[in-house]
C-alpha cells in the first residue's frame, strides 16, 4: 500500500463522532488548570487549530482558524495567562496511560529543533545546524513519547536552554525567563522527563532513544537498573570489552552475523 493510500486509509478509519466525544473528555481533564474560563476556551481552540491541516501554525493563522479578529488572545494564553504547564502535561500522561497502556511500552525520547525568523525570544538561538541566515533561530526541545502496539503519544516535554542564554542574566530577564532556569544538556533533560514518567506509575518495558540521548547512561539515571534501555551511540563511542576498548563501528564489524 503506497503512502498516500495509507493517509486516506486511516481518515476513513476515523470515526468523527468518537474522536469529538474524546477530545471533549481530555479538554475537560485539563479544564481546572486554567483559573479564568478565557484562557480555557482559548486553549481548545489552540489544540484544534494545531491538529488541524493549516500550512502554518503560528499564533496568527491559529487565531483566524478559531474565528478571531486578531491574535492577541491566543499570544496572552503562551505568555501572560495563569495556568500549570506542568500539571496539563501530567493530566495528559494520565489521559494517554489509560487509553493505550501496556506493560510492554517503550518510552522514546528524542530532540527536535524548529527553526524560526526574526529577533531571538525565549530559549532561541542561532543555530549552527541552521541554514547561513541571520534571520534563522532555533528552539531545540527534547520530548517524551509513550509507544504500543495500539498507538504513540508524546507525554512530556523540555525546553533546552542554551548556556549563551544561561550566561547571560540580563538577556533572561529581558526575555522572560525565570531565574530558575539553569543550564542542563539533552540526556539530562531527558533523565528528567522519564524518571518522572516512572515515578507517575507509567507502564513501560524500554527505553528509547537516537545519539543526542545516547549519553543518558553517564547520568546515572536512578532508573537505569529498574527498566531496559537501547540507545544510540556515535561511531566512535568507545565500548569496553574483554579485549580492551574498541570504537562501536569497530566492534559492530567484529559481530558474527548470528549475533543479529
Amino acid at each position: 500500500m503506497k503512502t498516500e493510500d495509507q493517509t486516506v486509509a486511516a481518515g476513513h478509519s476515523i470515526d468523527p463522532a468518537r474522536w469529538q466525544e474524546t477530545f471533549q473528555v481530555l479538554m475537560g481533564r485539563i479544564a481546572g488548570r486554567f483559573v479564568r474560563v478565557e484562557p480555557r476556551r482559548r486553549a481548545r481552540a489552540f489544540v484544534l487549530g494545531l491538529l488541524s491541516d493549516l500550512p502554518r501554525k503560528n499564533c496568527w493563522p491559529l487565531a483566524e482558524h478559531a474565528g478571531n479578529a486578531t491574535p492577541d488572545g491566543l499570544q496572552h494564553l503562551l505568555s501572560r495567562a495563569k495556568w500549570d504547564a506542568d500539571a496539563v502535561r501530567d493530566d495528559i500522561r494520565g489521559f494517554v496511560v489509560e487509553e493505550l497502556h501496556d506493560a510492554t511500552a517503550v518510552l522514546v525520547v528524542d530532540e527536535t529543533g524548529d527553526l524560526k525568523k526574526g529577533p531571538p525570544r525565549w530559549a532561541c538561538s542561532v543555530s549552527t545546524r541552521a541554514p547561513p541566515d541571520a534571520s534563522r533561530t532555533a528552539r531545540f526541545a527534547v520530548y517524551l513519547a509513550y509507544s504500543t502496539r495500539r498507538g504513540h503519544a508524546a507525554i512530556d516535554r523540555e525546553l533546552y536552554v542554551p548556556r549563551s542564554w544561561t550566561e547571560d542574566p540580563a538577556r533572561c530577564r529581558d526575555a522572560g525567563m525565570p531565574d530558575t532556569v539553569g543550564f542542563t544538556m539533552q540526556p539530562a533533560l531527558a533523565t528528567r522527563m522519564i524518571g518522572c514518567a516512572l515515578d507517575a506509575g507509567v507502564p513501560a518495558s524500554w527505553v528509547a532513544g537516537d545519539e543526542v540521548c545516547g549519553a543518558i547512561r553517564t547520568c546515572e539515571p536512578s532508573w537505569r537498573d529498574a527498566i531496559g534501555y537501547v540507545l544510540a551511540v556515535a561511531r566512535d563511542h568507545q565500548i569496553t570489552t574483554r579485549a580492551g576498548k574498541l570504537r562501536a563501528d569497530t566492534l559492530v564489524k567484529k559481530l558474527p552475523k548470528r549475533a543479529w
